[in-house]
């Protein structure tokens, strides 16, 4: 399946730059992703939330919380 090569460190790129919205991982994917999410500066900011079957999907938290002056 095309998730086994997935580079992990690009994604986690294109998610914090706003290029995409989400990353699915499924189980038999997690240690690759894994090794990329430790490497990323900012993965405080990644978020994941596991579905049934053991997918989880992570979205970046950013700063663009309106503020009021």
């Amino acid at each position: 399946m095309a998730d086994e090569k997935q580079d992990y460190s690009q994604l986690l790129a294109k998610l914090e730059s706003g290029e995409i919205d989400k990353i699915e991982v499924k189980p038999e994917s997690f240690m690759q992703f894994q090794t990329a999410y430790m490497n990323f500066d900012h993965r405080k900011r990644v978020i994941g939330s596991a579905t049934e079957g053991g997918v989880i999907t992570y979205v970046y938290e950013s700063d663009n919380k309106e503020k009021k002056s």
